[in-house]
């Protein structure tokens, strides 16, 4: 090492300001923890040979870097845990937007700019800071971007509990947060690690609309509608089109249900701001785009990722899910030329779905009448 820190004093003291750096940067919470993650590493291990990753092969790709963050990088003996948060409109607007006979409807940490892009600069920032008052010292910048067990890590320092959907709640501010760390060789005090207080609530579990969550504090990812809208480039199984309803980028239910998100606070981040009307926007208008309207709309969007070709399959979905009317199906009817089998599969089934909705015509009892 070759920062200044040398003693305790020192270095409970720079924690205090690394908390206060990180307030002035627009994070709302900062915690410190050790590098053991054995517990996790098991629970993860258990749940990769469930198969709940699904096509994830990421999640098994490092072996135990994922949970021994000394051998991601050497000389890692503390993780700073950052959280940020990213509400931006109130609870009950996004409920009342699930299951919409219209409407898109898009998880509300995709609304506005990459939550990538914005946490890693201020992490960044902090980092600099710290290394203005301490000299050169050994770290790290990850958000959501490496074989990172972020959650317990989370979880360990403080910022919460692993809830019973394995989202991160505060007991202060709810679930709607990003988290972010910061690797370090600094040998910081570390925080008291949070215990869970989801008692017998079961919301998260009963709300989900695909089951996804199949027993407290367990996902099977392949059943979520984040993991089938987001994370699959594969068809979305036929069991689950229907109850996607009209949820095309991610699904909040479970959080919208959680108890402890009446604590949840709106951010105050700009950059979290909905963008091109993504908060109300109808999916026949987002199925008209074309893919130099979709490359424009998403610059510097988490939602870049996903790839046009699922978007279409996703708008598709929901279309299929929405009212029917003469706009509904025309859109579907044009999305069958596209040059995608996967596009074309989802507008056939969804075309299927209202043909069997439409009302059928007794022929004979109109003869009879006349």
């Amino acid at each position: 090492m070759t920062h200044s820190t040398k003693n305790a004093t020192d270095l409970f003291a720079l924690k205090a300001n690394i908390l206060d750096w990180a307030k002035q940067l627009g994070l709302q919470q900062i915690g410190v923890s050790d590098v053991d993650l054995s517990a996790a590493e098991q629970r993860h291990g258990d749940w990769l040979r469930a198969q709940f990753h699904g096509t994830m092969g990421y999640m098994q790709r490092h072996g135990t870097k994922r949970s021994r963050p000394a051998e991601l990088v050497a000389g890692t003996v503390r993780v700073i845990s950052v959280r940020m948060d990213y509400l931006p409109q109130s609870q009950d607007r996004a409920a009342s937007l699930l299951d919409h006979d219209s409407r898109a409807y898009i998880s509300r940490y995709a609304l506005g700019r990459d939550y990538h892009k914005v946490l890693r600069g201020r992490l960044r920032a902090l980092a600099r800071q710290i290394e203005r008052h301490i000299g050169k010292f050994g770290y790290r910048v990850f958000v959501d971007s490496a074989p990172v067990l972020e959650k317990p890590l989370a979880e360990k320092a403080g910022l919460g509990w692993v809830g019973k959907h394995t989202n991160v709640i505060n007991r202060n501010a709810g679930s709607w947060f990003f988290l972010g760390e910061l690797y370090t060789d600094l040998p910081l005090p570390i925080g008291d690690k949070e215990i869970s207080h989801c008692g017998s609530c079961r919301a998260c579990i009963d709300v989900c609309p695909t089951d996804a969550i199949v027993a407290p504090y367990k996902l099977d990812a392949r059943r979520c509608i984040s993991y089938l809208t987001i994370e699959s480039r594969e068809p979305i199984p036929i069991e689950f089109r229907s109850a996607i309803g009209n949820r095309i980028y991610g699904c909040d239910d479970c959080q919208l249900v959680c108890p402890w998100n009446k604590f949840a606070r709106l951010t105050t981040e700009p950059d979290f701001a909905p963008r091109h009307n993504l908060d109300t926007v109808d999916l026949t208008d987002l199925f008209a785009w074309d893919e130099d309207t979709w490359l424009e709309k998403t610059q510097g969007s988490a939602i870049r990722r996903l790839g046009f070709e699922c978007w279409l399959r996703n708008i598709a979905v929901g279309l299929g899910n929405a009212k029917i009317t003469p706009a509904v199906i025309a859109a579907l009817n044009y999305r069958r030329g596209s040059d995608s089998k996967l596009v074309v599969e989802h507008v056939e089934w969804a075309l299927a779905q209202h043909a069997q909705r439409q009302p059928v015509v007794n022929t004979d009892a109109l003869c009879s009448r006349r």
